[in-house]
């Protein structure tokens, strides 16, 4: 097993502070399919539609050269994140914060940096935890703030500790199910160009990764979280936080996927469940 040292966190702590500069501009085609993908019946965008909550994620995608792409499916380590020697990767969690709204036709830009690397040691061996920071920009100024907190982990061993279930609450102010199977994450990873294995290779997040099945992208459970707020508010987000307590699974059939939230005025307090009934993702928001 792969063992993390003080030299090879410091090597990875040089990558702090590293910056990266994307534009893009607004079309409307990807927030058509993702509206497709969620099952909405949303008018057709135009010019000057606000993007909703978390559909930034559709734009700065991460287009690189095949030649380029690892064997998981993400690019190989070392460019703008750090190499962290470790075989698995997750998106861990995120801190967002809104200042104006985005919109259909707009040029944007994303500054993004590392702002922080941390070594800890969990229950199955060592953890890098990375967080990048986001600062989008159209011409009227600064847009949305985010952090973005990314778990690289080591390989999965027969051994490693039973992940700590936590039952979700029985009491909620609205929820929604969703139903989930393999067409849903490939057009997911679609939308996102996200290329990372576990989402659509049976056979390699099983056989090379070692989890029990296909895992649901985080991004796309906290997007149901927030399609959930907007689907009971007229108000619009200020804040949203969200953290992944443990995957979310598909295994041999479609999944269920449970999502609810108590609302007390403008601040919610959010999460996603398994058929289980056990919490898969916690989240906060408040809306403004």
């Amino acid at each position: 097993m792969t063992s993390i040292d003080a030299t090879t966190v410091s090597h990875l702590q040089a990558w702090i502070g590293k910056q990266q500069v994307l534009h893009d501009k607004i079309s409307a085609t990807p927030l058509s399919a993702w509206s497709a993908t969620l099952d909405r019946d949303d008018p057709a965008p135009d010019v000057s539609t606000a993007l909703p909550p978390l559909t930034h994620w559709l734009y700065f995608l991460p287009i690189h050269l095949q030649r380029d792409i690892a064997q998981d499916g993400h690019p190989h380590k070392g460019g703008f994140l750090p190499p962290v020697p470790l075989p698995r990767r997750m998106w861990a969690g995120g801190r967002l914060h809104w200042h104006q709204n985005v919109c259909v036709g707009e040029d944007v830009k994303r500054i993004s940096e590392i702002k922080s690397v941390t070594h800890k040691s969990g229950k199955s061996g060592d953890l890098i935890f990375v967080t990048v920071q986001h600062n989008i920009h159209n011409n009227n100024g600064l847009c949305l703030t985010e952090e973005h907190d990314i778990v690289y982990r080591p390989p999965a061993l027969a051994t490693d500790p039973v992940p700590t279930l936590v039952p979700a609450p029985t009491v909620c102010t609205y929820f929604r199910d969703v139903l989930i199977d393999e067409v849903v994450l490939f057009r997911y990873s679609a939308l996102t160009f996200n290329g990372h294995r576990i989402h659509y290779d049976k056979n390699y997040v099983t056989q090379v990764e070692n989890y029990h099945g296909l895992i649901v992208h985080g991004p796309l459970i906290a997007t149901l979280l927030t399609d959930l707020i907007v689907r009971n508010n007229s108000k619009a987000l200020r804040s949203f936080s969200f953290k992944a307590v443990r995957p979310t699974f598909l295994c041999d059939k479609p999944l269920t996927v449970h999502v609810s939230a108590i609302q007390k005025d403008d601040n919610i307090e959010l999460w996603a469940q398994d058929e289980q009934g056990f919490i898969t993702m916690q989240a906060t928001a408040q809306l403004v």
